[in-house]
């Protein structure tokens, strides 16, 4: 979707959401501000204060332009979009007109819409009462292909993303961890994100001696030690492209040998999930192959998340490679493949990469060493 120039075609993005919300029998979609509004027209509102904002885009609309619906003091904003001359801008006035009467003339007063997850719930509740036929879907269940596809633009920007991500990696292994609190480091990664290119740093995980065991371990006050294992996960916004790292490593000196051996154990998960990449594949069997890996070696209670989760416009979004995801792969779909070991009290062990699904099977977008636990000072 992107054109000669290499300019994205916002016009063809939202023609296929047309033809994508038509195909699953609705009669469109209605997308408030966030990254699918950014992703189908490029508008971001310069300020987000509860203000009505929403796109519109009905089914089959061939012949029916998209509809954007600004307050007055966003319309010089909206109209330099990127995908403006696609849309037919409509401005409201605060204290002057209705927005839901607005955009309720716009709807199918009996359609069934796909709403964005982000929408809030005085809008959707608003609609409902405006147009109390209509029904409404997140746009994650009833439409979860939508994004889920990359064209071979997107995955050269996540690849370029992935690239950098490697480099902060890299970096990383050149500071000091020793005697500074988590957080201290965090910000330390933070940093080397933004120097690598991310305009927008999304999370900082460093998870040291027993809080790596806490999957959903962030950053805090500990003090990190001599001989602490310590899961380093990170994320941010590349060109408005997501990466995702996930690594492990020791501090002061090499892994004992259960480190070693644990570690091992969800370098092959890792390894035994990327091969089993290939079109046609559910995505619950990238799971699977992962899971029977570590359970195999007597640590199956110990993983204890999926193994992996979309990643493109944002570091979270579908397909989710989960048991009970039965979704296809699809070559240009790109995800995260990130297995881990959590022994309570003790240690954890991940290790994250973005593999992106092709014709031949999986492709690593990620470089950096995952064949050892990094060691550092």
């Amino acid at each position: 979707m992107v054109t000669s120039t290499g300019r994205v075609d916002y016009e063809r993005r939202m023609t296929r959401a047309a033809r994508a919300a038509e195909d699953a029998g609705l009669a469109g979609l209605i997308v408030t501000p966030g990254p699918l509004m950014v992703w189908l027209c490029g508008y971001t509102p310069a300020h987000v204060r509860g203000l009505v904002t929403a796109l519109v885009i009905s089914s089959g609309a061939v012949e029916r332009r998209p509809r954007l619906l600004v307050p007055a003091d966003e319309k010089a904003v909206a109209e330099q979009a990127p995908g403006a001359d696609a849309l037919e801008l409509t401005v409201w006035a605060p204290g002057a007109a209705d927005p839901y009467a607005l955009l309720v003339n716009w709807l199918d007063p009996d359609g069934r819409y796909a709403v964005s997850d982000m929408t809030w719930a005085r809008d959707l509740l608003a609609l409902q009462r405006a147009a109390p036929g209509t029904s409404y879907l997140a746009v994650t269940e009833a439409l979860p292909m939508l994004r889920a596809v990359k064209d071979t633009h997107e995955v050269a920007l996540l690849a370029a993303a992935a690239a950098a991500s490697d480099a902060t990696y890299e970096a990383a292994l050149g500071l000091r961890f020793t005697g500074r609190r988590e957080r201290e480091v965090a910000a330390d990664v933070a940093r080397l994100l933004t120097g690598n290119g991310h305009e927008v740093v999304a999370f900082t995980v460093v998870g040291s001696g027993p809080n790596g065991a806490d999957p959903q371990h962030e950053a805090g006050e500990r003090v990190i030690e001599d001989g602490d294992m310590v899961v380093l996960d990170f994320a941010g916004l590349k060109d408005g492209y997501a990466s995702s790292t996930g690594r492990t490593v020791r501090v002061g000196a090499p892994p004992s040998a259960e480190e070693r051996k644990v570690y091992e154990v969800v370098r092959e998960a890792q390894q035994a999930a990327f091969e089993a990449v290939r079109p046609g594949v559910a995505c619950q069997e990238i799971d699977r192959a992962a899971r029977r890996v570590i359970k195999a070696a007597g640590y199956g209670e110990y993983f204890t998340h999926r193994t992996g989760r979309g990643v493109g416009f944002v570091p979270h979004e579908p397909p989710y490679l989960v048991e009970g995801e039965q979704l296809p792969l699809v070559p240009g779909m790109c995800f995260s493949i990130e297995p881990g070991i959590y022994l309570p009290g003790r240690f954890g062990v991940r290790i994250g990469d973005i593999v992106t699904c092709t014709d031949a099977g999986g492709r690593w977008l990620n470089g950096s060493d995952r064949e050892g636990v990094g060691v550092v000072s």
